[in-house]
């Protein structure tokens, strides 16, 4: 039986060790905090339960793919539900866009301000499903380190049908002229951490994935993924080692033969980084050539994070809610020119409690407030005056579209800085994803799933292929314990 290490209990690195495990490696994962699920995490405040991470789940059938890969039923262990409201999109305090399933809806409610825009919304979706059927056929099924696979004549012309010098931006131009219809679609390069203004188009597909396939909800937060995950795992026989910081990867000729804990040595045939992968390599292997060349890569943006309990909710909110600024580029600018925070930035808002009442005190709210910032940098310090700025913009802000006197609602407050996610989670510069998509470079030739030097040593996760967001982490992992099983 072989040995597998993984570093790192997030999504992805569980998503390779239940693979793993089930094909009969020895499994032993080492988690640096007292707790799984990486960037993932519950926080209960009071009788207010949220999740700190990412919220708008996609691709459900992914998540199923890895209790059916080990002949396990996925609703033994999870109970997924859809969100058919999809997410509410506030461009003034006036006006509002629900963006769901229901094509219909949609245009009737972009007919409202743009006829001309409803009349492209159809023919714009079946763009974002050419898109996203290319990019499932070439870059979600496969690992892209092989040469063969980069050489392949198929992802050779698959990569020029998506056209990919063509910036988000540029190609909702082609199909809409209101500015409204154009910020509801343009927010989705902040999914990878980018600009919609510097980014490839490929990102449209996300509009496929929300108004076709939908937005789905997890009956007890998003962390049950976690916590459904690290079951399977343990009852597969994979150890789960928290508190277990890292501090080397150990090398001998062109392979690795384990890792170092402080003074303790664990030694192993394969060894799995599910880590910001950014990290890893200034961390652990300083001297790697891509370690020098990875620093010169332009990272994504952060986020700062407001958890409020209130104990009085908003008619007005759904599940998901996006409020948009009039001037959308100010938002990049700041963000990626300045690398401040956007004097008036969208404003997301997760309120579960609509559709698990459970979840917060009744007749209150919980509300995961997100707002888009720089990685770190010597420009900004997050500190409790730039905290509370922030907390004052953003009540200021939602006042404006008519959220009121939210402050005296206020019961439980948490505050989680782009500083707090780097010192938790070992995010480089307290970035998200790793490197930003805001290049052809780095938005379709990430971090390596396989080192090109120690041939037994793999990443997983957001910084790596295919890329960020829970469903793509977990994918990452189902691709590399694939890998890892054909070729050992």
């Amino acid at each position: 039986m072989k040995d597998c290490l993984v570093i790192g209990a997030g999504l992805g690195g569980l998503s390779a060790a239940i693979r793993l495990a089930h094909a009969g490696y020895n499994v032993t994962i080492l988690e640096k905090n007292e707790e799984a699920g990486g960037k993932l995490r519950p926080i209960t405040l009071g009788p207010y339960q949220f999740d700190l991470g990412p919220s708008t789940m996609t691709l459900k059938h992914v998540f199923d793919m890895v209790f059916q890969s080990v002949g396990r039923k996925p609703e033994d262990y999870l109970d997924f539900y859809p969100i058919d409201s999809g997410t509410r999109n506030f461009f003034s305090p006036d006006v509002h866009l629900d963006f769901s399933r229901d094509e219909a809806a949609v245009k009737k409610q972009i007919a409202e301000f743009s006829r001309h825009d409803a009349d492209n919304y159809e023919a714009f979706l079946e763009e974002a499903k050419r898109l996203y059927d290319i990019s499932h056929r070439q870059f979600f099924s496969q690992l892209m380190y092989p040469l063969t696979t980069q050489l392949s004549p198929s992802l050779i012309k698959d990569f020029i049908k998506i056209k990919p010098f063509k910036t988000l931006a540029s190609l909702l131009d082609d199909y809409f002229e209101h500015p409204y219809t154009k910020k509801m679609f343009l927010r989705y390069a902040t999914y990878v951490g980018s600009s919609p203004y510097q980014s490839p188009m490929i990102f449209a597909m996300m509009a496929h994935l929300e108004g076709s396939q939908g937005i789905w909800g997890v009956r007890g937060g998003t962390y049950a993924i976690v916590d459904a995950f690290v079951r399977l795992a343990e009852e597969l026989g994979v150890v789960i080692k928290y508190n277990q910081n890292v501090t080397k990867i150990r090398k001998k000729h062109d392979r690795v033969i384990g890792v170092e804990v402080g003074d303790i040595f664990y030694d192993s045939d394969v060894v799995i980084v599910n880590a910001d992968a950014l990290t890893a390599y200034q961390t652990f292997m300083s001297h790697h050539p891509l370690s020098y060349a990875l620093r010169k890569k332009d990272v994504s943006l952060s986020g700062f994070v407001w958890l409020v309990g209130i104990n009085q909710t908003y008619d007005v909110l759904k599940h998901h809610n996006v409020f948009f600024p009039v001037d959308y580029t100010q938002e990049f600018e700041a963000i990626f020119d300045d690398l401040d925070v956007p004097e008036t930035p969208t404003i997301y808002i997760c309120q579960s409690s609509v559709s698990e009442p459970e979840r917060a005190t009744p007749g209150g709210g919980n509300l995961f407030i997100l707002i888009n910032a720089p990685h770190l940098s010597d420009k900004l310090v997050w500190n409790e005056a730039t905290i509370h700025g922030m907390k004052r913009r953003i009540i200021q802000q939602l006042e404006h579209f008519g959220l009121v006197q939210l402050e005296e609602r206020i019961e439980e407050e948490f505050f989680y800085t782009p500083k707090d996610l780097m010192e938790r989670t070992a995010a480089y510069k307290g970035a998200i994803y790793g490197m930003s998509s805001n290049s052809v470079s780095q938005a379709f030739f990430k971090v390596e799933n396989r080192d090109p030097i120690y041939r037994n040593l793999y990443f997983t996760g957001g910084s790596t292929h295919p890329g960020g967001g829970t469903p793509m982490v977990t994918l990452s992992g189902q691709l590399v314990a694939a890998d890892i099983i054909k070729k050992m």
